[in-house]
Protein backbone atom coordinates (compact mmCIF):
# COMPACT_ATOMS: atom_id res chain seq x y z
CA UNK A 1 0.00 0.00 0.00
CA UNK A 2 1.73 3.46 -0.47
CA UNK A 3 2.20 5.54 2.01
CA UNK A 4 0.98 8.73 1.86
CA UNK A 5 1.99 12.27 3.58
CA UNK A 6 0.44 15.29 4.36
CA UNK A 7 1.89 18.89 3.57
CA UNK A 8 2.84 19.52 7.33
CA UNK A 9 4.49 16.35 7.33
CA UNK A 10 6.58 16.89 3.94
CA UNK A 11 7.18 20.23 5.23
CA UNK A 12 8.62 18.57 8.89
CA UNK A 13 10.66 15.90 7.08
CA UNK A 14 12.65 18.82 4.91
CA UNK A 15 13.09 20.19 8.06
CA UNK A 16 14.45 16.99 9.57
CA UNK A 17 17.34 16.53 6.24
CA UNK A 18 18.52 20.35 6.29
CA UNK A 19 19.15 20.76 9.82
CA UNK A 20 19.16 17.55 11.42
CA UNK A 21 21.42 14.97 9.74
CA UNK A 22 18.39 13.19 8.53
CA UNK A 23 18.75 10.59 5.46
CA UNK A 24 18.85 6.72 4.32
CA UNK A 25 21.64 5.63 5.20
CA UNK A 26 21.74 2.97 2.65
CA UNK A 27 19.82 1.06 -0.01
CA UNK A 28 20.92 -2.13 -0.30
CA UNK A 29 19.57 -4.84 -2.90
CA UNK A 30 19.78 -8.17 -1.88
CA UNK A 31 20.85 -10.74 -4.36
CA UNK A 32 20.70 -14.50 -4.16
CA UNK A 33 23.61 -16.29 -5.83
CA UNK A 34 22.41 -20.24 -4.80
CA UNK A 35 22.54 -20.50 -9.06
CA UNK A 36 26.06 -19.48 -9.08
CA UNK A 37 27.48 -22.82 -7.71
CA UNK A 38 29.59 -24.72 -9.88
CA UNK A 39 31.92 -27.11 -9.29
CA UNK A 40 34.97 -25.16 -11.31
CA UNK A 41 35.83 -22.32 -9.12
CA UNK A 42 36.49 -19.61 -12.38
CA UNK A 43 32.80 -20.74 -13.30
CA UNK A 44 31.05 -19.64 -10.19
CA UNK A 45 33.78 -16.82 -10.12
CA UNK A 46 32.28 -15.78 -13.87
CA UNK A 47 28.55 -16.57 -12.79
CA UNK A 48 28.68 -14.29 -9.36
CA UNK A 49 29.94 -11.22 -11.58
CA UNK A 50 27.75 -11.56 -13.77
CA UNK A 51 24.62 -11.77 -11.60
CA UNK A 52 25.55 -8.86 -9.94
CA UNK A 53 26.10 -6.66 -12.80
CA UNK A 54 22.91 -7.54 -14.06
CA UNK A 55 20.66 -7.22 -11.58
CA UNK A 56 22.12 -4.36 -9.94
CA UNK A 57 23.09 -2.13 -12.87
CA UNK A 58 20.82 0.42 -12.00
CA UNK A 59 20.93 0.48 -8.42
CA UNK A 60 23.02 3.32 -7.93
CA UNK A 61 21.29 5.27 -10.55
CA UNK A 62 17.54 3.91 -9.00
CA UNK A 63 19.53 5.87 -5.72
CA UNK A 64 20.65 8.83 -6.88
CA UNK A 65 17.62 9.56 -8.76
CA UNK A 66 14.79 9.15 -5.95
CA UNK A 67 17.85 11.52 -3.74
CA UNK A 68 17.54 14.11 -6.30
CA UNK A 69 13.64 14.12 -6.26
CA UNK A 70 12.20 13.72 -3.27
CA UNK A 71 15.60 16.21 -1.68
CA UNK A 72 16.30 12.91 0.93
CA UNK A 73 20.24 12.22 0.92
CA UNK A 74 20.86 8.82 0.42
CA UNK A 75 24.45 8.15 1.51
CA UNK A 76 25.24 4.30 0.18
CA UNK A 77 24.04 1.97 -2.18
CA UNK A 78 24.96 -1.53 -1.29
CA UNK A 79 24.55 -5.23 -2.23
CA UNK A 80 24.10 -8.14 0.20
CA UNK A 81 24.64 -12.01 -1.55
CA UNK A 82 24.08 -15.39 -0.61
CA UNK A 83 26.97 -16.40 1.96
CA UNK A 84 29.77 -17.02 -0.14
CA UNK A 85 30.51 -20.10 1.95
CA UNK A 86 27.24 -22.14 0.24
CA UNK A 87 28.14 -20.90 -3.17
CA UNK A 88 31.54 -21.94 -2.94
CA UNK A 89 31.27 -25.34 -1.45
CA UNK A 90 30.82 -27.41 -4.72
CA UNK A 91 33.83 -26.09 -6.05
CA UNK A 92 36.83 -28.50 -6.46
CA UNK A 93 39.33 -25.60 -5.00
CA UNK A 94 39.51 -24.87 -1.33
CA UNK A 95 40.94 -21.05 -1.63
CA UNK A 96 37.67 -18.59 -2.09
CA UNK A 97 40.56 -15.58 -3.05
CA UNK A 98 38.80 -15.91 -6.71
CA UNK A 99 35.28 -15.44 -5.54
CA UNK A 100 35.58 -12.32 -3.18
CA UNK A 101 37.69 -10.54 -5.73
CA UNK A 102 34.56 -11.28 -8.12
CA UNK A 103 32.52 -9.68 -5.30
CA UNK A 104 34.87 -6.65 -5.54
CA UNK A 105 34.73 -6.47 -9.43
CA UNK A 106 31.03 -6.81 -9.57
CA UNK A 107 30.66 -4.23 -6.67
CA UNK A 108 33.13 -1.58 -8.73
CA UNK A 109 31.33 -2.15 -11.90
CA UNK A 110 28.02 -0.94 -10.31
CA UNK A 111 29.65 1.77 -7.99
CA UNK A 112 28.26 0.44 -4.82
CA UNK A 113 30.69 1.65 -2.05
CA UNK A 114 30.24 -1.90 0.00
CA UNK A 115 29.38 -5.47 -1.06
CA UNK A 116 28.53 -7.77 1.98
CA UNK A 117 28.01 -11.67 2.07
CA UNK A 118 31.63 -13.17 1.95
CA UNK A 119 30.15 -14.98 4.86
CA UNK A 120 29.48 -18.04 7.08
CA UNK A 121 27.08 -19.62 9.44
CA UNK A 122 28.90 -22.04 11.86
CA UNK A 123 27.17 -21.27 15.22
CA UNK A 124 27.14 -25.71 15.34
CA UNK A 125 30.11 -26.70 13.62
CA UNK A 126 32.18 -26.20 10.08
CA UNK A 127 31.50 -27.58 6.95
CA UNK A 128 33.94 -28.06 4.00
CA UNK A 129 32.52 -24.42 2.19
CA UNK A 130 32.87 -22.65 5.59
CA UNK A 131 36.37 -23.92 6.37
CA UNK A 132 37.53 -22.41 2.89
CA UNK A 133 35.70 -18.98 3.56
CA UNK A 134 37.21 -18.70 6.77
CA UNK A 135 40.45 -19.59 5.97
CA UNK A 136 40.36 -17.02 2.85
CA UNK A 137 39.23 -14.49 5.18
CA UNK A 138 42.81 -12.75 5.53
CA UNK A 139 43.28 -12.30 2.49
CA UNK A 140 39.99 -11.62 0.88
CA UNK A 141 40.04 -8.34 3.17
CA UNK A 142 43.49 -7.86 2.56
CA UNK A 143 43.27 -7.39 -1.57
CA UNK A 144 40.04 -6.13 -1.92
CA UNK A 145 38.38 -2.81 -1.22
CA UNK A 146 34.45 -3.41 -1.00
CA UNK A 147 34.39 -6.77 0.46
CA UNK A 148 32.85 -7.01 3.42
CA UNK A 149 32.89 -10.44 5.53
CA UNK A 150 30.92 -11.67 8.54
CA UNK A 151 30.69 -15.40 10.50
CA UNK A 152 27.80 -16.55 13.25
CA UNK A 153 29.74 -18.10 15.87
CA UNK A 154 26.34 -18.49 18.03
CA UNK A 155 22.94 -18.81 18.38
CA UNK A 156 20.35 -18.87 21.47
CA UNK A 157 19.17 -22.28 20.38
CA UNK A 158 22.50 -23.60 19.58
CA UNK A 159 24.82 -22.53 22.25
CA UNK A 160 28.54 -20.42 21.41
CA UNK A 161 30.82 -22.73 19.03
CA UNK A 162 34.09 -22.03 20.85
CA UNK A 163 36.36 -23.73 18.49
CA UNK A 164 34.71 -20.91 15.90
CA UNK A 165 35.14 -18.60 18.44
CA UNK A 166 39.09 -19.19 18.93
CA UNK A 167 39.64 -19.79 15.47
CA UNK A 168 37.73 -15.97 14.64
CA UNK A 169 40.70 -14.23 17.08
CA UNK A 170 43.18 -15.71 14.89
CA UNK A 171 41.56 -14.56 11.84
CA UNK A 172 40.83 -11.14 13.33
CA UNK A 173 44.57 -10.85 14.25
CA UNK A 174 45.89 -12.41 10.91
CA UNK A 175 43.89 -9.53 8.86
CA UNK A 176 45.09 -7.11 11.17
CA UNK A 177 48.48 -7.94 10.20
CA UNK A 178 47.84 -8.27 6.37
CA UNK A 179 46.25 -4.97 6.46
CA UNK A 180 48.60 -3.45 9.04
CA UNK A 181 50.01 -0.68 6.67
CA UNK A 182 46.32 0.78 6.34
CA UNK A 183 46.27 0.49 10.30
CA UNK A 184 44.64 -2.61 10.33
CA UNK A 185 41.71 -1.52 8.40
CA UNK A 186 40.63 -4.99 6.86
CA UNK A 187 39.20 -5.81 10.44
CA UNK A 188 36.43 -2.51 9.87
CA UNK A 189 35.16 -4.85 7.36
CA UNK A 190 34.83 -7.84 9.44
CA UNK A 191 32.14 -8.96 12.19
CA UNK A 192 31.81 -11.72 14.23
CA UNK A 193 27.78 -12.13 15.09
CA UNK A 194 25.73 -13.99 17.58
CA UNK A 195 21.82 -14.58 16.37
CA UNK A 196 22.66 -12.47 12.86
CA UNK A 197 19.06 -11.48 11.18
CA UNK A 198 19.08 -12.61 7.46
CA UNK A 199 18.21 -8.93 6.14
CA UNK A 200 20.13 -6.43 7.38
CA UNK A 201 21.08 -3.94 5.26
CA UNK A 202 24.28 -2.73 7.28
CA UNK A 203 27.45 -3.51 6.81
CA UNK A 204 29.98 -4.97 7.32
CA UNK A 205 27.73 -7.56 8.59
CA UNK A 206 24.63 -7.76 5.56
CA UNK A 207 24.26 -10.86 3.50
CA UNK A 208 21.44 -12.80 1.99
CA UNK A 209 19.96 -15.24 3.84
CA UNK A 210 18.52 -18.50 3.22
CA UNK A 211 14.92 -17.54 3.64
CA UNK A 212 15.38 -14.00 1.47
CA UNK A 213 13.79 -14.08 -2.30
CA UNK A 214 16.01 -14.64 -5.31
CA UNK A 215 16.01 -10.57 -5.40
CA UNK A 216 14.87 -7.80 -2.65
CA UNK A 217 15.54 -4.57 -1.65
CA UNK A 218 16.08 -3.15 2.05
CA UNK A 219 16.73 0.09 3.57
CA UNK A 220 18.47 1.20 6.53
CA UNK A 221 17.62 4.38 7.95
CA UNK A 222 19.21 6.88 10.30
CA UNK A 223 18.45 9.51 12.67
CA UNK A 224 20.16 10.11 15.87
CA UNK A 225 19.84 13.90 15.03
CA UNK A 226 16.45 14.32 14.75
CA UNK A 227 15.81 11.78 18.22
CA UNK A 228 18.55 14.10 19.70
CA UNK A 229 16.24 17.50 18.82
CA UNK A 230 13.46 16.11 19.87
CA UNK A 231 14.90 15.50 23.27
CA UNK A 232 16.81 18.46 23.88
CA UNK A 233 13.48 20.32 23.27
CA UNK A 234 12.13 18.43 26.33
CA UNK A 235 14.58 18.89 28.87
CA UNK A 236 12.31 18.50 32.04
CA UNK A 237 9.57 15.65 30.87
CA UNK A 238 9.96 12.46 33.04
CA UNK A 239 10.68 8.89 31.27
CA UNK A 240 7.13 8.06 30.22
CA UNK A 241 6.80 11.11 28.47
CA UNK A 242 10.19 11.05 27.19
CA UNK A 243 9.79 7.17 25.74
CA UNK A 244 6.93 8.76 24.16
CA UNK A 245 8.93 11.14 22.16
CA UNK A 246 11.49 9.26 21.25
CA UNK A 247 8.75 6.93 19.69
CA UNK A 248 6.83 9.95 17.86
CA UNK A 249 10.35 10.77 16.64
CA UNK A 250 11.06 7.33 15.48
CA UNK A 251 7.48 6.77 13.75
CA UNK A 252 8.55 9.74 11.47
CA UNK A 253 12.00 8.06 10.22
CA UNK A 254 10.71 4.97 9.44
CA UNK A 255 7.72 6.36 7.50
CA UNK A 256 10.44 8.28 5.10
CA UNK A 257 12.58 4.99 5.11
CA UNK A 258 9.47 3.05 3.86
CA UNK A 259 8.48 5.35 1.30
CA UNK A 260 12.20 5.24 0.15
CA UNK A 261 12.16 1.94 0.28
CA UNK A 262 9.59 1.01 -1.81
CA UNK A 263 10.05 3.57 -4.55
CA UNK A 264 13.35 1.73 -4.95
CA UNK A 265 11.58 -1.30 -5.06
CA UNK A 266 9.62 -0.45 -7.58
CA UNK A 267 11.70 1.37 -9.90
CA UNK A 268 14.19 -2.08 -9.98
CA UNK A 269 11.15 -4.26 -10.09
CA UNK A 270 12.15 -5.91 -6.76
CA UNK A 271 10.26 -6.71 -3.67
CA UNK A 272 10.58 -4.54 -0.91
CA UNK A 273 12.27 -6.59 2.06
CA UNK A 274 12.45 -4.63 5.67
CA UNK A 275 13.42 -1.33 7.09
CA UNK A 276 15.97 -1.56 9.46
CA UNK A 277 15.34 1.74 11.65
CA UNK A 278 18.96 1.67 13.17
CA UNK A 279 20.19 4.75 14.77
CA UNK A 280 23.08 4.60 13.03
CA UNK A 281 25.26 7.58 13.85
CA UNK A 282 28.11 9.41 12.06
CA UNK A 283 31.35 11.23 13.08
CA UNK A 284 29.67 14.31 12.15
CA UNK A 285 28.40 17.30 15.27
CA UNK A 286 24.98 16.86 16.10
CA UNK A 287 24.57 12.92 14.65
CA UNK A 288 25.53 11.19 17.91
CA UNK A 289 23.66 8.82 19.92
CA UNK A 290 26.20 9.14 22.49
CA UNK A 291 24.45 12.60 22.46
CA UNK A 292 20.90 11.65 22.48
CA UNK A 293 21.66 9.86 26.17
CA UNK A 294 23.71 12.86 27.63
CA UNK A 295 20.64 15.14 26.07
CA UNK A 296 18.67 13.18 28.79
CA UNK A 297 20.53 14.39 31.71
CA UNK A 298 23.92 12.40 31.91
CA UNK A 299 26.72 14.15 32.35
CA UNK A 300 29.27 11.87 29.97
CA UNK A 301 27.89 8.79 28.66
CA UNK A 302 29.90 5.95 30.34
CA UNK A 303 28.74 7.01 34.14
CA UNK A 304 26.32 5.61 35.94
CA UNK A 305 23.03 5.87 34.31
CA UNK A 306 23.91 5.42 30.86
CA UNK A 307 22.80 1.70 30.36
CA UNK A 308 19.38 2.61 31.36
CA UNK A 309 19.23 5.43 29.11
CA UNK A 310 20.33 3.66 26.06
CA UNK A 311 18.04 0.62 27.35
CA UNK A 312 14.75 3.63 27.08
CA UNK A 313 16.49 5.14 23.79
CA UNK A 314 16.58 1.60 21.89
CA UNK A 315 13.15 -0.19 23.30
CA UNK A 316 11.19 4.12 22.42
CA UNK A 317 12.92 3.60 18.26
CA UNK A 318 11.71 -0.14 17.78
CA UNK A 319 8.21 0.41 19.79
CA UNK A 320 8.00 3.67 17.32
CA UNK A 321 9.23 2.50 14.21
CA UNK A 322 7.47 -0.90 14.62
CA UNK A 323 4.09 1.41 14.18
CA UNK A 324 5.29 2.59 11.50
CA UNK A 325 5.68 0.10 9.08
CA UNK A 326 4.86 -3.59 9.25
CA UNK A 327 8.17 -4.30 7.77
CA UNK A 328 10.74 -3.34 10.07
CA UNK A 329 13.50 -5.98 10.13
CA UNK A 330 17.08 -6.11 10.40
CA UNK A 331 18.82 -5.08 13.34
CA UNK A 332 16.39 -2.17 14.32
CA UNK A 333 17.51 0.17 17.29
CA UNK A 334 20.72 2.00 18.68
CA UNK A 335 24.17 1.29 17.19
CA UNK A 336 26.78 2.49 19.47
CA UNK A 337 30.12 2.25 17.26
CA UNK A 338 32.98 3.56 19.00
CA UNK A 339 35.11 5.31 15.86
CA UNK A 340 31.63 6.41 14.05
CA UNK A 341 30.03 8.79 16.88
CA UNK A 342 31.89 11.85 17.91
CA UNK A 343 30.18 11.72 21.48
CA UNK A 344 31.39 7.66 21.84
CA UNK A 345 35.05 8.92 20.29
CA UNK A 346 34.78 11.67 22.87
CA UNK A 347 33.59 9.78 26.02
CA UNK A 348 36.58 7.34 25.50
CA UNK A 349 38.58 10.25 25.20
CA UNK A 350 38.15 11.94 28.41
CA UNK A 351 38.04 8.85 30.32
CA UNK A 352 34.24 8.48 31.01
CA UNK A 353 34.14 5.39 28.94
CA UNK A 354 35.67 2.12 28.89
CA UNK A 355 35.91 -1.05 27.85
CA UNK A 356 33.89 -2.93 30.45
CA UNK A 357 30.89 -0.23 30.56
CA UNK A 358 30.51 -0.22 26.41
CA UNK A 359 30.33 -4.03 26.82
CA UNK A 360 27.21 -3.89 29.70
CA UNK A 361 25.89 -1.04 27.35
CA UNK A 362 25.57 -4.03 24.57
CA UNK A 363 23.57 -5.69 26.68
CA UNK A 364 20.94 -3.53 25.79
CA UNK A 365 21.21 -1.31 22.36
CA UNK A 366 20.89 -3.21 18.41
CA UNK A 367 24.36 -5.55 17.95
CA UNK A 368 27.40 -4.93 20.29
CA UNK A 369 31.22 -3.98 20.59
CA UNK A 370 31.06 -1.92 17.09
CA UNK A 371 34.64 -0.37 15.53
CA UNK A 372 35.87 -0.61 18.70
CA UNK A 373 39.88 -0.23 18.19
CA UNK A 374 42.50 -2.87 20.61
CA UNK A 375 46.47 -2.71 21.09
CA UNK A 376 48.30 -4.17 18.58
CA UNK A 377 49.56 -6.60 20.74
CA UNK A 378 46.36 -7.62 21.90
CA UNK A 379 46.31 -11.57 22.31
CA UNK A 380 44.13 -13.67 19.81
CA UNK A 381 43.12 -15.64 23.14
CA UNK A 382 42.06 -12.27 24.90
CA UNK A 383 40.14 -11.32 21.46
CA UNK A 384 38.16 -14.66 20.93
CA UNK A 385 37.59 -13.84 25.00
CA UNK A 386 35.80 -10.66 24.13
CA UNK A 387 34.09 -12.44 21.51
CA UNK A 388 32.31 -15.21 23.85
CA UNK A 389 31.54 -12.61 26.01
CA UNK A 390 29.62 -10.78 23.43
CA UNK A 391 27.91 -14.27 22.49
CA UNK A 392 26.75 -14.73 25.93
CA UNK A 393 25.18 -11.70 26.51
CA UNK A 394 23.11 -12.64 22.51
CA UNK A 395 22.66 -16.22 23.60
CA UNK A 396 21.26 -15.56 27.17
CA UNK A 397 19.09 -12.50 26.00
CA UNK A 398 17.94 -13.91 22.42
CA UNK A 399 19.05 -10.71 20.61
CA UNK A 400 21.70 -9.91 17.87
CA UNK A 401 24.85 -9.34 19.36
CA UNK A 402 28.13 -8.67 17.39
CA UNK A 403 31.80 -7.80 17.80
CA UNK A 404 33.92 -6.03 15.15
CA UNK A 405 37.31 -5.50 16.89
CA UNK A 406 40.21 -4.09 15.29
CA UNK A 407 43.86 -4.72 16.77
CA UNK A 408 45.86 -2.31 15.14
CA UNK A 409 49.40 -3.20 14.90
CA UNK A 410 52.02 -0.92 16.68
CA UNK A 411 49.48 0.70 18.07
CA UNK A 412 48.90 0.93 21.87
CA UNK A 413 46.29 2.39 24.43
CA UNK A 414 45.60 5.79 24.08
CA UNK A 415 47.03 6.31 20.19
CA UNK A 416 44.58 7.06 17.80
CA UNK A 417 43.85 5.33 14.35
CA UNK A 418 42.01 7.38 11.27
CA UNK A 419 39.92 5.18 9.40
CA UNK A 420 37.89 8.10 7.25
CA UNK A 421 34.69 8.59 5.45
CA UNK A 422 31.36 7.16 7.96
CA UNK A 423 33.95 4.71 9.86
CA UNK A 424 35.60 7.91 11.70
CA UNK A 425 38.75 7.67 13.73
CA UNK A 426 39.13 5.58 17.13
CA UNK A 427 41.02 6.14 19.92
CA UNK A 428 42.78 2.91 20.93
CA UNK A 429 40.85 1.24 23.78
CA UNK A 430 43.40 -0.77 26.50
CA UNK A 431 42.15 -4.00 27.15
CA UNK A 432 42.23 -6.31 30.55
CA UNK A 433 45.65 -7.96 30.24
CA UNK A 434 45.24 -10.96 32.07
CA UNK A 435 45.58 -14.64 30.58
CA UNK A 436 42.53 -16.44 29.23
CA UNK A 437 44.61 -18.86 26.68
CA UNK A 438 43.52 -21.74 29.17
CA UNK A 439 40.05 -20.58 29.03
CA UNK A 440 39.40 -20.32 25.02
CA UNK A 441 41.73 -23.25 24.51
CA UNK A 442 38.94 -25.48 25.99
CA UNK A 443 36.84 -25.63 23.05
CA UNK A 444 34.05 -27.57 22.04
CA UNK A 445 30.31 -25.80 22.44
CA UNK A 446 28.98 -23.68 25.06
CA UNK A 447 25.40 -25.02 25.79
CA UNK A 448 22.25 -23.06 24.81
CA UNK A 449 19.97 -21.53 27.78
CA UNK A 450 17.53 -23.28 28.70
CA UNK A 451 15.21 -20.97 27.45
CA UNK A 452 16.01 -22.63 23.76
CA UNK A 453 14.15 -25.59 24.59
CA UNK A 454 10.76 -23.98 24.55
CA UNK A 455 9.36 -25.20 21.13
Amino acid sequence: MPISLTPEEIMETIRMIQSENLDIRTITMGISLRDCAHSDMKRVAGNIYDKITRRAEKLVQVGEDISREYGIPIVNKRIAVTPISLVGESCAGGDYLQLAQALDRAAGQVGVNFIGGFSALVHKGLTRGDENLLRSIPESLALTQRVCSSVNIATTKAGINMDAVYRMGRIIKETAERTRDRDAVGCAKLVVFCNVPEDNPFMAGAFHGSGEPELVINVGVSGPGVVLNAVKGHPDVDFGSLATIIKQAAFKITRMGELVGREAARRLNAPFGIVDLSLAPTPAVGDSVAGILEAMGLEKVGGHGTTAALALLNDAVKKGGSMASSHVGGLSGAFIPVSEDAGMIRAVEEGSLGFDKLEAMTCVCSVGLDMVAVPGDTPAETIAAIIADEAAIGIINKKTTAVRIIPVPGKKAGDKVEFGGLLGYAPVMPVHAFDVASFIKRGGRIPAPIQALSN
